[in-house]
């Protein structure tokens, strides 16, 4: 659920990159970071576990796009790939508004993509949120290497549902894609947005 700054008139929306453990969601927050002025970003912060870490930044388009009369600003979070790490998974998701689930392409990592994006539904279900109504997209990551499995056959696994996405084959390190993909569910739940909220009004402030 989107956060409206009524005095500062601005909507701020929360995009979490969602996927199973070294698929590349820190190397898409880096990559992002990296290429948008100081003036247009916060810092970017490092949340860490013994073994795993979430990431964020607050980040203001260069255009950004206006609802209704309020500018919009977005937060990027990762969440933490480890299984044994789903509490913070489900603490990060909290009040989400867009998913990016980056897919490691690796043949040996089908298994943890497909457990992953189950782990996303469920957490996403506990919030009374179904993943058909919901705005995402699939990134098929890490399209450099030899050994990867073919797009049909992620598709096959990842976006057989009866509503399909947009998916991205993306290069996280290099940049391949990656505000592609960025802009592509940022466009989703900001159309979502200006369908169920017109005509906003001051006493529907808040979260």
């Amino acid at each position: 659920m989107p956060l409206i700054n009524y005095a500062n008139r601005e909507i701020q929306f929360k995009i979490v990159y969602y996927g199973p453990a070294l698929a590349g969601k820190t190397a898409n927050l880096i990559y992002i970071h990296s290429r948008i002025g100081p003036a247009y970003r916060g810092d970017l912060v490092s949340l860490a576990t013994s073994a795993d870490r979430t990431l964020f930044f607050d980040l203001l388009p260069l255009h950004a796009e206006v609802l209704q009369g309020f500018k919009t600003k977005f937060q990027l979070f990762t969440v933490p790939g480890q299984v044994i790490y789903n509490s913070t998974r489900q603490l990060v998701l909290r009040n989400v508004d867009g998913v990016v689930f980056v897919a490691d392409s690796q043949w040996d990592k089908m298994e943890e993509n497909v457990v992953s994006f189950r782990n996303l539904e469920e957490n996403l279900r506990a919030q009374g949120i179904s993943l058909d109504e919901f705005p995402y997209v699939l990134a098929f990551n890490k399209r450099d290497l030899l050994d990867i499995a073919p797009t049909n056959y992620l598709e096959y696994l990842l976006n057989n549902r009866k509503r399909r996405v947009r998916r991205f084959e993306s290069i996280a390190k290099t940049g391949v894609n990656v505000f592609a993909a960025l802009d592509a569910v940022t466009q989703l739940l900001l159309r979502k947005f200006d369908t169920e909220h017109q005509g906003l009004r001051p006493s529907s402030a808040g979260r």
